[in-house]
């Protein structure tokens, strides 16, 4: 495994927005499909779901439900055409090197629990490149030895 992402690059893959030219751009050069795990899909499903409720309550929030709709339909098809694959991981172990990185890293950084699960997975699945456009997320990763694009 080259890359593995992170929740902001599947939005802007997904769902138009000021990251998605270089999102877009970074995957179309990528030689082998986007790997992702079930911790990850969850996380950006969920997003994409709340992103909904949030439009709901107020249209100047959010995304509209046709947009998360098309979204989550759009990641699916990805899915079941083979251009993201599903690797599995050893959850116990991801967790214990989320643990590590958390005791090095949070206080001083201030990293959330799901980000920190993200770079563990990253670092059990053997990447060497974190894709992300969340800036603290970003340090994390480098500051773990993963490369940081696009």
């Amino acid at each position: 495994m080259i890359a593995y992402p992170d929740t902001s690059f599947l939005c802007a893959l997904y769902v138009a927005q000021s990251n998605s030219t270089a999102a877009i751009a970074h995957y179309r050069q990528m030689k082998e499909p986007l790997q992702v795990s079930a911790i990850l899909l969850g996380e950006f499903r969920q997003s994409v779901r709340f992103q909904i409720f949030r439009h709901g309550r107020d249209a100047t929030q959010g995304y509209s439900r046709k947009t998360g709709l098309a979204a989550l339909a759009k990641l699916q098809e990805n899915i079941e055409a083979g251009a993201l694959v599903v690797v599995p991981a050893e959850w116990a172990e991801v967790i214990d090197v989320a643990e590590r990185i958390s005791a090095r890293h949070t206080i001083d950084g201030g990293h959330r629990y799901v980000d920190l699960l993200h770079v563990a997975t990253a670092l059990h699945l053997g990447a060497s490149d974190f894709l992300s456009f969340d800036v603290n997320q970003r340090k994390l990763a480098a500051a773990e030895g993963l490369a940081t694009k696009p």
